[in-house]
């Protein structure tokens, strides 16, 4: 399958496409075939702006054409794994969006049907992918640090759209799904392990959901880590990785510009590591063609999934109860 061209079909017109959409006609791997909408007139004209081939009425028209290979999901949250289950029972392999299920038997739900269908899918946490946090594993794996210590992160934006999907509870909204699940996975893939136990406090906006979350996470060995995230408060992204030797600095964790600098601390030295990168999506599309067309793992599993959504239930658990919560 090395020489196949991978056919790509987005279920639904979000606007998080765009970010999809110029790597998949940059890959020579893959290629954007389709897109699905409610309802065939938008469909049709999503399809016309964007100079997309075919263009379907409905989600499970999508789903039924034998041509498609791979489904982006960018649903909003709490459809993410229903329909990406839906396309598995198609025969599609899916890249997710983030949060890729609300609950953790989901999350088994979706693992259950990759295997029964012999299908990839990954969540679509690009930053995972990039060359500056695969270069930031290496210098904490290497010891740049010494002993890790202590991860700190942020993710916050001022989100003024009253009707944004984000907004409301039942459809998987609030700040700590949206971003802060970003320095949650951080500070996981870091690690290398699940966190012992977790703290969170959250400020509940006009409609329910958390607009600002902040939380703790103890690993073993003593290490921890703080974060905030919000939808009411400046932007903010960032992490802060200290260990007993040195303080690596990363401004921009979440979402790296093609030109960026991160910054290594070691005693009265401050070293700029500089990076110039592709797409910043690119990177999880050529993923999911290194998985589908030449059988590796992809980088996120769907254990690793599993983990972060637990580890956030917990954090919301916490919360809630005002009490800690132990994970293991």
């Amino acid at each position: 399958m090395t020489n196949k061209v991978l056919n790509w079909g987005l279920l639904s017109t979000a606007n998080i496409n765009r970010a999809l959409i110029h790597p998949l006609r940059a890959s020579k791997r893959n290629q954007l075939v389709a897109v699905a909408s409610r309802t065939k007139a938008a469909a049709d004209q999503y399809a016309s702006e964007w100079k997309i081939p075919q263009a379907y009425g409905s989600y499970e028209e999508l789903l039924t054409d034998p041509e498609i290979d791979v489904i982006y999901n960018p649903l909003p949250n709490h459809l993410h794994a229903e329909w990406t289950i839906k396309a598995v029972e198609a025969g599609k392999h899916v890249l997710c969006e983030k949060p890729l299920a609300l609950r953790v038997e989901d999350v088994d739900a979706v693992k259950a049907a990759a295997q029964k269908h012999e299908r990839i899918v990954a969540e679509a946490f690009m930053y995972r992918h990039h060359p500056q946090t695969l270069k930031v594993l290496d210098l904490v794996r290497e010891g740049a640090l010494g002993t890790l210590k202590l991860i700190r992160g942020s993710f916050t934006y001022v989100l003024s759209r009253e009707s944004d999907v984000r907004n409301q509870p039942e459809l998987g909204g609030g700040s700590i799904w949206d971003v802060g699940c970003y320095p949650i996975s951080f500070a996981r893939t870091l690690v290398g392990e699940e966190p012992v136990e977790v703290f969170g406090w959250q400020v509940i906006g006009p409609t329910g959901i958390d607009e600002t979350f902040v939380g703790q996470m103890k690993f073993a060995n003593d290490i921890y880590m703080q974060f905030d995230s919000s939808f009411v408060t400046h932007f903010n992204n960032y992490m802060e990785i200290v260990g007993n030797q040195g303080i690596l600095d990363i401004p921009e964790p979440a979402k790296p510009r093609t030109e960026e600098k991160i910054y290594l601390t070691r005693g009265d030295q401050r070293e700029a590591i500089e990076f110039k990168s592709d797409m910043l999506y690119l990177y999880e599309v050529e993923d999911m063609a290194d998985a589908i067309l030449l059988g590796r793992a992809p980088r996120i599993s769907l254990e690793d999934s599993r983990g972060n959504i637990r580890t956030i239930l917990a954090l919301l658990e916490s919360a809630k109860t005002g009490e800690p919560v132990k994970l293991s």
